[in-house]
């Protein structure tokens, strides 16, 4: 019975592996969104409503009631007291009542290391985010070994060594094109002249993407990683829906377009894209489109929002710690150093989830089979136990590589190398420039319980003497 009930689902995969290759992903995303709809006017399915309100000091809150899914928490500046709370007193939290149904919180460095590095017990699958996805699509980030191996093994290659270094020039070169274009002496918005730009420069060539219209690539990973079911953010069900639709289309041309130019005899580039077209692993991803499209998500999502939210952040905190900014300027050798200690402070993804795959004791806690974990970085990354002084930005921190925004084991972000490149230039570039970075207000903070970022942050420029 067993095996029959096996080969059933084999042949259940397959057709449906069948049918998905023969409709175009706009069309399955866009016959989803009908459904959606359809639910909706049914009363099937109710869109998830957040509604800001002040939220209390974590000292004043019962320790079974915090909940830190809440997407204001970060907005509100309460998230520091709130982790470290759990941190010292529930490190293995359960909050049974969230808007996004019941999960674990795993605050502390250690615990979370523990749980990242063992995928066998803690799975990454079928989502990193706490909410429910709109859409079931495929990424590797959240898949289990092997498939994860696979399909990460294809992509991989575009920030080996080698490329980064050949890469070196090119991004230096466009930095210092934006930074040049910077207006001084006058406040202007850093997310969107510095960080957005430059992010979005950066995905369009690794993409081979249009360059002009690079600003569609920051979008779309702005909007469908802030859906308010998923991660408490902003974006509308429908806006979802059309964004991915849209990004289906232009990367499934795209995708057609470099192969036929390949077949014509162009000789292949190394971006994305091509890497997958000619990996054994990834070569016929075209013919699973949702998996192909959940994996540029992947790509473009991943390669926005930590390199981006640690430009602001970085602006932000040496604005908060002005000595660490005078220190910098007095020996901008630990410009490297300090590329760390920024992506720790910021922790520009807050978390990763993961399912328990059976009953387990953890922490002193009993989780059952089926239960979401959540790891949260931002604690682990704010724990007195791992970082003295935890709190603070210091620049020549001795073990600021120590940061856990990348993950650990299995899932530990592949384009880590890249990123810390951009900001080290990015920084390099800057001190060549300006004397100082003022930031001239608090920044606007980006709803969202996954996003640790920024939306708006006026700033003004003081041009160097010298120069």
């Amino acid at each position: 019975m067993k095996a029959k009930h096996g080969v059933l689902e084999r042949t259940m995969s397959a057709m449906q592996d069948k049918v998905q290759s023969t409709i175009p992903a706009e069309r399955q995303v866009q016959a989803a969104h009908l459904v959606e709809k359809a639910k909706r006017l049914a009363g099937v399915s109710k869109p998830l409503v957040l509604k800001e309100t002040p939220l209390p000091d974590a000292e004043d809150v019962a320790l079974t009631d915090i909940d830190v899914s809440n997407p204001f928490l970060f907005r509100q500046d309460k998230w520091e007291s709130y982790f470290k709370r759990l941190r010292d007193e529930a490190p293995v939290h359960y909050q049974a009542e969230s808007p996004f149904g019941p999960f674990w919180s795993i605050t502390r460095y250690e615990d979370i290391r523990a749980v990242d590095t063992d995928p066998e017990l803690f799975s990454a699958e079928p989502f990193i985010i706490l909410g429910e996805a709109p859409l079931d699509i495929a990424m590797f980030i959240a898949m289990d070994p092997p498939k994860h191996d696979q399909q990460r093994k294809a992509v991989q290659g575009v920030v080996a060594p080698k490329n980064l270094k050949e890469m070196e020039s090119l991004i230096r070169e466009r930095i210092q094109e934006v930074l040049d274009g910077l207006p001084t002496g006058r406040p202007f918005d850093w997310v969107d002249r510095v960080s957005i730009e430059l992010t979005g420069r950066m995905l369009a060539t690794l993409l081979d993407f249009p360059y002009e219209q690079r600003r569609k690539l920051t979008y779309w990973s702005d909007t469908i990683s802030g859906t308010t079911e998923g991660t408490g953010g902003t974006t509308h069900q429908d806006e979802f829906y059309t964004a991915t639709a849209e990004l289906a289309r232009e990367f499934i041309a795209l995708w057609h377009d470099k192969a036929a130019r390949r077949e014509a005899g162009e000789a292949p580039g190394f971006d994305l894209i091509t890497l997958m077209q000619t990996s054994e692993d990834t070569k016929d991803l075209i013919n699973r489109p949702l998996e192909f499209l959940g994996n540029l998500t992947l790509l473009i999502v991943g390669g926005n929002d930590t390199t981006r939210n640690s430009m602001t952040g970085g602006v932000l905190a040496l604005n908060r710690y002005p000595d660490q900014f005078e220190k910098l300027k007095a020996n901008p050798d630990l410009i490297p150093n300090m590329v760390s200690e920024i992506i720790r402070w910021q922790t520009p993804l807050a978390y990763m989830r993961r399912v328990a795959t059976r009953d387990v004791h953890f922490g002193g806690q009993f989780i059952r089979k089926g239960d979401k974990l959540l790891m949260w970085y931002a604690s682990g990354n704010r724990d007195e136990r791992q970082f003295d002084d935890a709190e603070a930005l210091v620049i020549d921190r001795a073990n600021a590589r120590n940061h856990m925004s990348f993950g650990f084991g299995v899932h530990r972000c592949m384009g880590n190398r890249l990123a810390e490149m951009q900001l080290r230039i990015l920084w390099e570039e800057l001190l060549a420039r300006f004397e100082d970075i003022e930031v001239l207000e608090e920044p606007e903070i980006v709803q969202s319980n996954f996003v640790k970022g920024y939306s708006r942050m006026m700033v003004r420029l003081t041009p160097k003497r010298d120069i």
